[in-house]
């Protein structure tokens, strides 16, 4: 990746040229539903596990230092709301988000990188095969359904983590605990962390498919792309993460 100004500019307008060709393409059929399904089943299988064990400490984290926060100032009763909604809200889509662009992400941008130095896309080209249609898509549209669904077991996972830390190491009451759920958290506070992980999800499938389809240099220009992806994805997620969290407070009453 170039380090001038000219040169990012010029890879941003290229990785939004993508994003906008997937999103048209998206429609076009016939739709690839056996290369989604593959790919759906590898990303979930190289991520569910790591995800479910990240997010125990993350959950663990939380709620330590929340519960010693309530404590100190004399509200343990709400100790369980607010680990539920920090977990909710921020660790559940985070989490999700830097597993599907660490494993899932880096495996589909060696695979596209694999493909682009053997010239197989550009093969697929001579053919009248639109890579984007044929490759991007299908792994795209399986990022999002797995980090949604990621989301769910992120959430779960972080909860119960954080219901056993408070409850055993804190010695937090599991009654108030369970009981203060609802009294911070809402319903919207699910579905916008499933609209961020959905998000997040395209994202970091869009960026690993262009840096791997724009791979040059043989297999160490696709280690380079790999590379290149977690970190670009990286940043955009957590700039995307802040701009949805801005809006979605702005849009949405808090409880009090």
């Amino acid at each position: 990746m170039s380090l001038s100004p000219i040169g990012a500019l010029r890879h941003s307008g290229s990785l939004f040229a993508m994003a906008l060709d997937v999103a048209r393409t998206v429609p076009r059929r016939p739709f690839q539903a056996r290369e989604f399904i593959q790919q759906a089943w590898f990303i979930a299988s190289v991520t569910i596990l790591p995800t479910a064990l990240v997010s125990i400490p993350f959950g663990a984290v939380i709620a330590l230092q929340i519960g010693s926060l309530t404590r100190q100032l004399g509200a343990q009763s709400f100790s369980g709301a607010a680990s539920v909604l920090a977990v909710l809200r921020e660790a559940s889509p985070i989490v999700t988000a830097l597993l599907i662009a660490g494993a899932g992400g880096t495996a589909i941008c060696a695979d596209l990188g694999a493909r682009k130095i053997r010239d197989e896309i550009d093969a697929m080209q001579v053919l009248g095969i639109d890579p984007v249609h044929r490759l991007v898509v299908p792994r795209v549209l399986a990022s999002m359904l797995v980090a949604v669904l990621l989301n769910g077991l992120v959430s779960v996972v972080g909860v119960a983590g954080g219901y056993f830390f408070n409850v055993v190491l804190q010695n937090g009451t599991p009654g108030a605990y369970l009981a203060s759920f609802t009294t911070l958290a809402q319903l919207s506070d699910l579905w916008a962390a499933e609209v961020k992980a959905l998000v997040f999800g395209a994202i970091a499938a869009i960026v690993a498919s262009y840096k791997g389809l724009t791979a040059k240099g043989g297999p160490k220009g696709v280690g380079d792309a790999v590379n290149q992806s977690v970190v670009i994805t990286f940043m955009l997620l957590f700039v995307t993460n802040f701009v949805m969290t801005a809006v979605y407070f702005q849009v949405v009453p808090q409880r009090g």
